[in-house]
């Protein structure tokens, strides 16, 4: 039977579509646009290749020989559509925004990479209330971080986070208490830009950071997980 053969070749076509999608991207072989669409035809195929799958191992005429064929495909299809479904539930979960700062009101500009963001199709300006809004309700806990550490001591622990998490460096003004850096991400290779601001505050410091992608309308909750991570860092440094 036809049938039989062609599941787990669909299965296979799915599971190899996703796994391209992302560093095809990255690599520059297409636009991210057509990398989330190979994404999107891996889960209809992936469900397509787990449906048929079972359904045929529950025919005992249909299965007969091609037992161990048909349970893979199962299984890779599964698999294989979980990652993109995922994905998309996350998507759905969190706001249709991709700028995130600890200071909704003032938050840190970009200076030295802002020649680098020319090109990107997500502006250099803070999009404002409306975006501000919605990162209130979804990340209530981004906000300034201080500590009684001395501006000077908590800047250089700052730039050690960066270069510990595997950012690109731009920039690290220590005079203006100002550090920039470029994050890429592992799959798909997106570029997220990131601002950090330390400033004196009463007898310690305040410091601000702002995650902001050069592409996408939303970031899937990366920039704010990107912040969370880097303050988390910070504070175990200080103390």
């Amino acid at each position: 039977m036809k049938l039989i053969r062609l599941v787990p070749a669909l299965a296979v076509i799915a599971a190899l579509m996703l796994l391209i999608a992302g560093p095809g991207t990255r690599l520059g072989l297409w636009e991210f646009g057509f990398g989330f669409t190979l994404m999107r035809w891996a889960l209809y195929l992936g469900v397509a290749a787990a449906v048929l799958g079972i359904a045929l191992l529950i025919i005992p005429k249909t299965r007969t020989g091609n037992v161990p064929g048909l349970a893979a495909a199962a299984v890779i299809g599964l698999a294989t559509a979980a990652v993109p479904y995922l994905w998309v539930q996350q998507a759905q979960s969190v706001p249709r925004i991709h700028d995130i700062t600890t200071d909704t009101v003032d938050p840190p500009p970009f200076v030295a990479i802002a020649p680098l963001r020319e090109d990107a199709p997500n502006p250099l300006e803070y999009p404002g209330e409306e975006t501000a809004e919605q990162q209130r309700e979804a990340y209530p806990d981004i906000v300034t971080f201080r500590t009684d550490v001395y501006p000077a001591i908590v800047f250089d622990h700052a730039v050690s986070v960066v270069e510990q998490k595997g950012w690109e460096l731009v920039d690290a003004n220590q005079d203006e208490g100002r550090i920039e850096a470029t994050d890429t991400t592992f799959w798909f290779g997106f570029k997220d830009d990131v601002v950090i601001r330390i400033r004196a505050f009463n007898d310690g410091s305040e410091v601000d950071v702002r995650s902001k992608s050069r592409v996408g309308m939303s970031d899937v909750g990366a920039n704010a997980a990107r912040i969370r991570g880097f303050l988390d860092s910070l504070e175990e440094r200080l103390h």
